[in-house]
């Protein structure tokens, strides 16, 4: 049995990135330099075989916290040149210093990204009003538009629901990657502002969308990508039969791959599966072999193969 869904075309057309993008790891050489030929392949993948409308680059998963600006923003020109003909590329470049943030916002514009995912300073727990104006600095600043990030058990503070509604009042203020795991903080927002509401954790993306977000930016997605994707398809379309079973078959995978960080084991799996990843830089260390025989397990739950 379908459903009418009276609102999927309203949400189709509020999309700006898309329904699906990857927080794509950054590759690394051997030696832990910098991979672009490793990360346009990676890119390539993505989006043609794991069907991701856009890929996040310079995010926590990119090892952000390890990568030099300059590393940065040569990312940034290898994978928009890679796949920004057929997909949107959004650099992170939230920072704790929002000077900084618009310096990696310029160079981030300059470079070729088509958006900026802005984080919630870390570390500093500036309040509210802090927000307000870190974050409208930020959109002033670029010509680009803005995915805010919140985030609150990393950055230490959430962003709250009166100050998202505040900060969706800007023009290039469009969307919000969603990792706070509070749906009804999520409902509240989506019933008063017109902000594309990205999940930002992997296992919650159906039921955030059915409080009004419209896609996900993910990690499992790395490998989940294609099959997600028609998950996402399936609600669009009031297949919820279809939509409950392909989240239920995927939750191994969205919840296994942050049995330790996320990052160590996105770069064992794509090792596994031939593709460019590399090793993490310090103070990330690579997958035991125990964490990468088990995540085999994670992902045979899923369905999907992870070779020997």
């Amino acid at each position: 049995m379908t459903y009418d869904h009276p609102d999927a075309a309203a949400r189709s057309a509020s999309r700006p990135f898309g329904r699906l993008l990857t927080a794509m790891v950054s590759p690394f050489t051997s030696d832990g330099s910098l991979d672009l030929d490793g990360a346009a392949r990676l890119a390539s993948y993505l989006v043609d075989e794991q069907g991701n409308d856009a890929l996040v680059v310079n995010g926590t998963t990119g090892e952000s916290p390890t990568t030099t600006d300059a590393e940065k923003e040569r990312l940034i020109r290898a994978v928009v040149e890679a796949v920004g003909d057929r997909a949107k590329v959004v650099a992170g470049v939230g920072t704790n210093d929002t000077r900084h943030t618009i310096e990696l916002a310029a160079a981030a514009e300059k470079a070729g990204a088509h958006g900026l995912l802005v984080v919630t300073p870390y570390y500093n727990k500036p309040p509210q009003a802090g927000l307000v104006r870190h974050f409208t600095a930020v959109a002033d600043a670029s010509g680009l538009p803005v995915m805010l990030y919140d985030i609150p058990h990393r950055a230490g503070v959430p962003i709250d629901t009166e100050t998202l509604v505040r900060l969706a009042e800007h023009g290039r203020i469009v969307a919000v990657k969603d990792a706070k795991g509070d749906l009804t903080a999520t409902s509240w927002v989506t019933s008063r502002t017109s902000l594309a509401f990205y999940c930002g954790e992997d296992a919650l993306t159906l039921p955030a969308l059915a409080v009004g977000s419209v896609g996900l930016v993910g990690t499992s997605t790395h490998f989940t990508g294609a099959l997600t994707a028609q998950m996402i398809d399936a609600y669009d379309a009031g297949d919820m039969p279809t939509a409950l079973a392909l989240h239920r078959r995927l939750l191994p995978l969205f919840t296994g791959v942050f049995r330790t960080q996320g990052t160590i084991l996105v770069k064992a799996g794509l090792a596994a599966l031939g593709l460019p990843a590399g090793p993490v830089r310090p103070p990330l260390v690579d997958a035991t072999d125990d964490e990468i025989a088990q995540l085999r397990v994670d992902c045979a739950a899923a369905g999907l193969e992870l070779p020997e």
